[in-house]
């Protein structure tokens, strides 16, 4: 081989391994294999590469979705049905709202005798009842005494429902009356079963108004004008 073929040759090597030492420091490479200090801890205990995610990328991502847990994912789906609270922001408003709904939706109702305010009016009793009532109660030996008491508006609100819930009650089983007094109603609920005596006892007066499942069928009954009780 003559001198100048060995000196061409020996340049050509020198500028391969520029190019590939250039290439080596360029940001973002990922054609080079790390350094054997790296490669080694990274084996698992068997020898064989362990494959660990770079720190920040896929652990990162990982991590991300462990601390928010399931709910979060269950969230922000249900955020992207809509894009739109889903809360009506208060109780009252809620019911009427769901009612017009069931309203709207059935062609065979009839508008000219649906009462809305009707409905307003006992929604505006139930929270009087609820919130606003004085319940004065006395265990009995075969169950339980309440006087419910109030005024102004919410006196009218116990006048209303409180006598009406009696036959609901007799439905499921118990022997239940209710006298007037002065400031509002007597309930008196009783059982010949112990269990059903404790059971009483144990709800009080909101826990025995709740009883049934009528509150809900009225509701509707009343915006269609078909029911004027409690």
């Amino acid at each position: 081989m003559s001198s100048w073929s060995w000196k061409a040759g020996l340049a050509g090597v020198g500028i391969v391994a520029a190019t590939a030492w250039a290439a080596a420091q360029m940001p973002g490479h990922q054609g080079m294999q790390p350094p054997m200090g790296e490669m080694q801890s990274r084996d698992g205990p068997g020898g064989g590469p362990m494959h660990s995610p770079r720190p920040g990328m896929a652990q990162g991502h990982q991590g991300m979705h462990g601390a928010m847990g399931p709910h979060a994912t269950m969230m922000d789906a249900e955020a992207g049905v809509t894009g739109q609270p889903t809360m009506s922001g208060q109780d009252a408003f809620g019911a009427i709202q769901e009612v017009v709904q069931i309203l709207d939706a059935d062609p065979t109702t009839d508008w000219s005798k649906v009462n809305i305010a009707a409905l307003r009016e006992h929604l505006i009793d139930m929270n009087e009842v609820t919130l606003h009532a004085a319940a004065s109660e006395r265990v009995l030996d075969d169950g339980v005494e309440i006087a419910v008491t109030g005024e102004g508006r919410t006196l009218e609100a116990i006048k209303r429902m409180v006598p009406a819930h009696v036959h609901e009650l007799g439905e499921m089983g118990w022997n239940a009356r209710t006298e007037e007094l002065p400031n509002g109603v007597k309930l008196v609920v009783i059982s010949a079963d112990a269990s059903q005596r404790a059971k009483l006892k144990a709800l009080g007066f909101m826990g025995i108004m709740v009883q049934g499942a009528h509150h809900q069928r009225h509701h509707l009954m009343m915006a269609k004008g078909e029911f004027a009780g409690h």
